[in-house]
């Protein structure tokens, strides 16, 4: 879906994100954006180890 925005498209985005919320607004978004994506990668690494964990736990063979 969005790889066939463009760059006409991403300015478009950009213009009315800075319209609406304004200069001062955006370094905030962009910063609680950026923590929040590092704590959902973060959760889902957890994730995956813990239940990499699990199955070799459950599994004599793969030990």
């Amino acid at each position: 879906m969005l790889t066939n925005i463009g760059i006409p498209g991403l300015i478009l985005v950009l213009v009315l994100a800075l319209i609406i919320f304004g200069p001062k607004k955006l370094p905030e978004i962009g910063k609680a954006v950026g923590q929040t994506l590092k704590e959902f990668k973060k959760s889902a690494r957890e994730l995956a180890s813990d239940h990499e964990h699990d199955s070799k736990a459950n599994d004599p063979e793969k030990v």
